[in-house]
């Protein structure tokens, strides 16, 4: 089964029958757009946040029916992103009021409760991705910077001398500021750490994509790219990255230590027009002419990739940040794809390893 927020107040659960997606369930309780959705797997939960400054964790009852609890945010603008802990007993939510909360379960009062990460946070907070110890959260901002921070609770996470160390430092306390990078001029949309948690990627709308290695101490790895902005990115493999975005098409990025990024590839590869067509001149004033009528059929233009429209999330649906075999991405065009890897090693030797 899989989650979607279709740009309006619901949620809907489709599952997949090998032919067909049939819808199982809606997810309504929201009262503005929802703008985030995160299924925790080993869980079975799901957290949902929207533009109505709330969240809701989403649990399955003995009858089948998805029931909602209420997450005390204390927020006072639109919440704009959401993600589970890799140990799903916590999650963060980015907003517009220049803070992330760290939301976890009190069992006590029987409720989710949060704490705000917000200095040096200076705007809308666009993306987050946690570490794989389950304590530091890389955040993404419209301030064109990326940060990295401890987000340590005493009543969810271990003991500090059973965390296992980092290069990010010993002092993982709640709202330490461990990383400061901002490299680009345009907002950051999608971070990502890789699979040991010792390199962050982030990607932003000056077409730009860098990658920090704090385990080496290098400087930044910075591509400013010929495309159209990137909208997300995500580790496939302990050196390769994919981003996509505004040019409708997933691409391969390799991180060569002490050399810098590259582009290896595209998962897209549009298939060759034929040459033997040829469009008149005749045509394509009569194209002109129709651009502006109500006719959907006759202004609507198929593209030769894929996704017709910009792509906004990605996913790995099979394998992890080590060793990706499938992705999955979701765009403007309401189309959600599916992507095999293995296919593609051959014309992308950099995507499989």
């Amino acid at each position: 089964m899989v989650a979607i927020a279709p740009n309006c107040n619901d949620v809907h659960i489709l599952a997949w029958n090998g032919k067909t997606f049939t819808k199982v369930a809606e997810l309504k309780e929201h009262e503005s757009r929802v703008t985030g959705v995160d299924w925790g797997k080993a869980t079975n939960k799901i957290v949902t946040c929207s533009e109505d400054r709330n969240a809701y964790v989403w649990q399955l009852d003995a009858k089948g029916v998805w029931e909602p609890t209420l997450v005390i945010l204390r927020i006072n603008r639109a919440a704009t992103s959401v993600k589970w802990s890799p140990k799903e007993d916590k999650f963060a939510v980015g907003s517009g009021s220049r803070l992330v909360s760290i939301c976890y379960y009190e069992e006590e009062n029987n409720w989710w409760v949060s704490k705000h990460l917000k200095k040096p946070i200076r705007s809308t907070v666009t993306c987050i991705d946690w570490h794989p110890n389950n304590v530091i959260v890389a955040v993404g901002s419209t301030d064109y910077r990326c940060r990295v921070f401890g987000t340590y609770i005493k009543e969810v996470d271990v003991p500090v001398k059973q965390l296992a160390p980092t290069c990010w430092g010993k002092k993982l306390k709640f709202g330490e500021l461990l990383g400061d990078y901002g490299v680009g001029t345009g907002w950051v949309h999608s971070v990502s750490f890789d699979e040991s948690g010792d390199k962050v990627a982030f990607v932003g709308h000056d077409s730009t994509i860098t990658v920090v290695d704090k385990s080496t101490g290098a400087p930044e790895a910075v591509v400013q790219t010929a495309f159209l902005p990137f909208r997300c990115c995500t580790w496939i493999t302990p050196d390769s990255i994919v981003a996509a975005g505004h040019n409708n098409v997933p691409y391969v990025y390799e991180h060569r230590a002490g050399e810098g990024l590259f582009e290896t590839g595209c998962l897209d590869v549009p298939a060759k027009k034929d040459a033997t067509k040829r469009i008149s001149a005749m045509d394509k004033f009569r194209s002109m002419d129709s651009k502006g009528t109500a006719d959907v059929a006759k202004t609507s233009a198929v593209l030769e990739t894929i996704h017709q429209n910009s792509i906004n999330e990605i996913e790995i649906f099979d394998g992890d940040k080590g060793a990706a075999s499938q992705l999955s991405t979701v765009g403007v065009d309401g189309k959600l794809v599916f992507w095999d890897l293995t296919k593609l090693a051959t014309s992308i030797p950099m995507a499989i390893k």
